[in-house]
Order: C-alpha cells, then sequence, then structure tokens
C-alpha cells in the first residue's frame, strides 16, 4: 500500500476495528456498555468466524499503510500497532487451523458467552428488559451457529476433547433445570408489563439449548469420545502464542513452573508449621477448613468480599495508587449456578454505568473459609483486575479503545493479578500464618498449572528431584492426581480446574510467567532509577499503557 494523504494511524486503524468486531460480536459490545448491541448475539456458525477472520485481514492491511503515516513512530502509536498487529496475526493462527470448530469448553465457548452476556446486560428500565427480550430470541440462532461449526469440526476431523464435551453437557443440563431454567429465573426479575413475553422468550432460549444439549450428548461426544484431550506441541504452541503474546520456550518455561514449585513448597512448609507444628501445609490447610476462620452465609460472603475490596482501596489509594473516583467502584456478586468453580472478574462499561464485578461460584458451599479468599480476592479485584483494567477503561482516550479492551492479553492481565496478590504480600496485607498460607496455596497452584498444562500436553517428563512420579511422563490423570496433591481445594474445583487447562491450552501458565514479567520489568525499572524508583508513579504508569503482549511487556515497564 502506498501512503495517501489524511491516512488514518494505527490508533485510528485499531479503533475502528473495535466498532467493526461490535458490529460482529455485539456481546462484546455488551461488556462495553454499548446499548445498540443489547437485543442482539453473534453468528457463531463457520460464516460467523470467517467473517471475522476477514475483518483480521483487512485490518492488517489498513495498518500496514497506517504505520507509513507521519506520527506513526511515536511511542503511543507504535505501541498501540504492535499490539494490534500482534493479536491480529496470533488470531488469524488460531482461525486458519479451525481451531473455532472445535471450541468445546467448561469456561470459554460460544455457550458460555451466550449465557454470561444476559448477566452484564442492563435492566433497569422496561426498555432495558424489552431489549432481553430480543436477545433471548436470538438464543436459537446463536446456539445453532455453533452447533453448525461444530459439526463442521466433525466433518474434518477437528475434534473436542471429550472431557470437556462431557463436563459442557452437564453445565448445559444444569442451567436447562428441572422446574425453571437459568434463563427463566433471569427473567423472573423483569417488569409486569413484559411478564408474558419474557417467560415466552426465556422458553425459546431454554429450547435452543435444550436442544444442543441433546445433539451434544447424543451426536457429538460418541464421535469425539476416543479424541485425546491433549492437543500437542505444535497445537499448544499455537494457543501459548494466543494467550501469551509471545513465542515462549515450552521446554524453559516448565523448568521454570518446577523452579517455583520448589521455592513454595519451603516456604508453605514453614507457614503450616506455625498453624500446626509438624504438619505439612495441605494437612494445615485441612485443619483451616475445619477449625480456621469462616463467612458463614451466601450473602455475608458476598459482603464480607465487598469489604475487603473498599478496605483495600481506601488503604491504597494514595499511597501506592492515584485512583479515580469511578475506578473506585468495584461489585462483589455471586457468580449463577453452572459457572465453573474459579472466581472471576468483569471490567466496567466504558461510561463506568455498569462498575467492575467480581463473580464468586460457591458450588453449593455455604461455608467459605477465609484463608481461600483474601488472596484470590486482592487478585480478582482490588488491586487485581479491577485496578488494571478499570484504569484502562478510564485512560482510554489517551491510548486507544482497542488498547482498553478487544486487545487484552490474557498472561498480561493475569499476570498483573498475581503480581498484585505478591505486593500485598510484600506491603504486609496478610499478617496472619491463615492468610499467608492461604496466598502461597494460590501461588502454587498457578506453579501447578505451568508444571501440569505444558507438562500433559506435550507429553513431557516428570523430572528426577519431583517427590511425585519422577521420570513417568504427564498425562491428564497424572495431572490431576498431582494437583489434587498440592492444592488445598476440594476434589470438584481440582476436577474443574483440570478440564479448564485441557480446553483451554496454554491460557493457565500465562499467570506466572506473566507475574515474572511484570517483576521482571519492575525490576529493571528501579535499577535504573535508583533511589529515585518511585513505586507509586511506576504503577499508575504501568497501568496506564494499555495491554502489552509478554515479548514487549518487560520492556515498557523497564522504561518507566
Amino acid at each position: 500500500m502506498s501512503v495517501t494523504p489524511n491516512s488514518p494511524l494505527p490508533r485510528e486503524v485499531a479503533d475502528a476495528h473495535v466498532d467493526a468486531v461490535i458490529a460482529l460480536d455485539p456481546t462484546f459490545g455488551t461488556y462495553l456498555g454499548v446499548k445498540e448491541s443489547s437485543p442482539f448475539l453473534p453468528d457463531y456458525s463457520p460464516a460467523g468466524d470467517a467473517a471475522r477472520a476477514a475483518l483480521a485481514r483487512e485490518t492488517l492491511a489498513r495498518l500496514d499503510d497506517a504505520e507509513k503515516q507521519p506520527g506513526a513512530e511515536s511511542d503511543v502509536e507504535r505501541r498501540c500497532a504492535r499490539l494490534l498487529r500482534e493479536r491480529l496475526t496470533a488470531e488469524l493462527a488460531i482461525h486458519d487451523t479451525g481451531e473455532k470448530l472445535r471450541a468445546v469448553s467448561n469456561l470459554r465457548s460460544p455457550v458460555h458467552s451466550v449465557r454470561e452476556s444476559f448477566s452484564v446486560m442492563p435492566t433497569r428500565t422496561e426498555e432495558d428488559w424489552a431489549a432481553v427480550d430480543r436477545r433471548l430470541r436470538a438464543v436459537p440462532a446463536a446456539l445453532e451457529g455453533y452447533r453448525s461449526s461444530l459439526a463442521l469440526g466433525l466433518e474434518r476431523g477437528l475434534l473436542g476433547g471429550p472431557r470437556a464435551t462431557r463436563t459442557n453437557i452437564g453445565q448445559m443440563t444444569e442451567w436447562i433445570g428441572t422446574d425453571r431454567s437459568w434463563f427463566g429465573q433471569f427473567v423472573a426479575a423483569g417488569p409486569d408489563a413484559l411478564r408474558d413475553r419474557l417467560d415466552a422468550a426465556a422458553d425459546l432460549a431454554t429450547g435452543a439449548l435444550t436442544v444442543l444439549r441433546d445433539w451434544m450428548r447424543d451426536v457429538y461426544l460418541p464421535a469425539v469420545a476416543d479424541a485425546p484431550d491433549t492437543v500437542g506441541r505444535e497445537r499448544y504452541a499455537r494457543w501459548a502464542r494466543f494467550f501469551n503474546g509471545t513465542e515462549l520456550d515450552l521446554d524453559e518455561a516448565y523448568a521454570y513452573g518446577w523452579s517455583e514449585y520448589h521455592r513454595l513448597l519451603a516456604e508453605m512448609r514453614t507457614e503450616a508449621g506455625k498453624i500446626l507444628p509438624g504438619a505439612g501445609p495441605w494437612e494445615a490447610l485441612a485443619h483451616l477448613d475445619e477449625h480456621g476462620r469462616h463467612i458463614e452465609g451466601v450473602d455475608e460472603v458476598r459482603d464480607w468480599l465487598q469489604g475487603l475490596m473498599d478496605e483495600a482501596i481506601e488503604t491504597l489509594d494514595g499511597t501506592h495508587f492515584e485512583l479515580a473516583e469511578r475506578v473506585r467502584r468495584v461489585e462483589s456478586r455471586i457468580a449463577p449456578p453452572g459457572s465453573a468453580a474459579a472466581p472471576y472478574y468483569t471490567g466496567p462499561s466504558e461510561d463506568f454505568s455498569r462498575p467492575g464485578l467480581t463473580w464468586l461460584p460457591t458450588m453449593g458451599a455455604t461455608r467459605f473459609p477465609v484463608y481461600d479468599l483474601v488472596s484470590t480476592w486482592y487478585h480478582e479485584g482490588v488491586p487485581g483486575h479491577h485496578l488494571q483494567i478499570a484504569q484502562w477503561v478510564h485512560v482510554a482516550d489517551r491510548l486507544s479503545r482497542y488498547q482498553a479492551t478487544l486487545g487484552k492479553v490474557s498472561a498480561n492481565v493475569e499476570g498483573w493479578a498475581l503480581y498484585a496478590e505478591r505486593l500485598m504480600d510484600e506491603l504486609g496485607f496478610l499478617p496472619d500464618p491463615e492468610q499467608r498460607l492461604g496466598y502461597l496455596d494460590a501461588q502454587m497452584m498457578r506453579a501447578c498449572r505451568v508444571i501440569v498444562d505444558i507438562g500433559m500436553h506435550l507429553g513431557l517428563e516428570i523430572p528426577a528431584d519431583s517427590p511425585f512420579r519422577p521420570g513417568e511422563s504427564w498425562t491428564p490423570e497424572l495431572a490431576e492426581e498431582f494437583f489434587g496433591l498440592h492444592s488445598g481445594r476440594p476434589a470438584a474445583y481440582v476436577a474443574s480446574e483440570l478440564t479448564r487447562y485441557l480446553s483451554m491450552p496454554a491460557q493457565a501458565i500465562g499467570y506466572k510467567l506473566g507475574e515474572r514479567a511484570w517483576l521482571l520489568g519492575r525490576e529493571k525499572a528501579r535499577a535504573a532509577h535508583g533511589d529515585a524508583f518511585d513505586a507509586k508513579a511506576w504503577h499508575m504508569a504501568a497501568l496506564s499503557q494499555g495491554s502489552l503482549g509478554l515479548d514487549d511487556l518487560v520492556d515498557e515497564l523497564s522504561r518507566l
């Protein structure tokens, strides 16, 4: 392409791409708070996926021209251009190898996106509920499009994992319910004036979900029953690039996971001895499950988590961060039934009319140990996901809409949240052995993720210095056993986590690898500034530069 007068710069190209994606994916528009998106759902058929890939290619061509324009060499334009090119290239690698034709998961798939889009829709007015009605009526076409993609995958021999398929069938069965479906429960809060329409629309959506569930059970699962749950090195490397924004040395990352495992195990033994002299870490955690501090009640734990985040904001703002008033708003919520076991966060709408939200899946529990919650909510809420993602939205006008929203790199986001847990430990917010052992248990979980996620997908050998089955090769069964032995979490949680790793290869390793990048960037910046290093200023600058892949993150953090 030749340079043409008045051609857009990279940030303009990136933001035009966001607008085009919203048109193709209204659920993304809903997360941003775009009112016009509310009645619609994406086309999850092969044609819909092809349209998204065509858009990515068109944007890359426009970016080629934009990078030649005067002004494109500035830091803000350069950073946006690098992110946009890396993200679109990684997305096309996923599309071109047919991964979307076998997108079955217990956490991230079109059927999850459809359901979760309702959870963040506005429901304050009758007009809002009219949009809910229209989106419910769009569910059958959306789920049929997803089914057609999976069916094409079967024809081409691109098979989803049987474990994830069985789990997702179970999730859909729970959402369908017996007396009332998830959709029926959702519309129960709607206005009386729309009662008949909403109930009928919920029935349509539930019927479509039932059709998909039955097809997955009767057709898809038998067809993939003998398929491997693991993906192998080539597919894994592709997903690692997508989730981490860099070409990883997978063998080095695997070795790093083991080094963190040994470091954390030593620290956990020290803290466990303070709780129960002579006990090992998981014996001490089991003791805490029975005798440690607990929150009783679902409403009570939601309120307690809200208080924890409010306290963190009050203490950190002005000392370690400088927070805009709208960034200070974050709400604790209970996740809807049928969610995966792990807590999660959803960011604010672009105008902050919907604040950032943290979600706790209760898994049927009504009694919640404190040790398992404190550092987790520093991760999901403050100073973790909420401060980063809300700050990105807050400064989007100085970056680009793309860098603040669509361009998120998972390992950057999860790495910051894990860094935030460590920061709170460094700042003394985990003062007693109970909370600190819970924090270390959460850190150990992330180290184990690196080990088992890479190990089982690549079939690597367990090293000789491992206390667990040295010399054997990883399988999903060994991974689940190892994870269960090195976690204070219940068996259902462990099973859900392993299914997640199998169906989202290389996503889970980004927590530890991303944290390593954040720590290295801080270390280099501190070394460059010496005694003049200002942690508060560095944190705010780091949180205001938008998303970056790990290949760029350390470099950019080091310059701040």
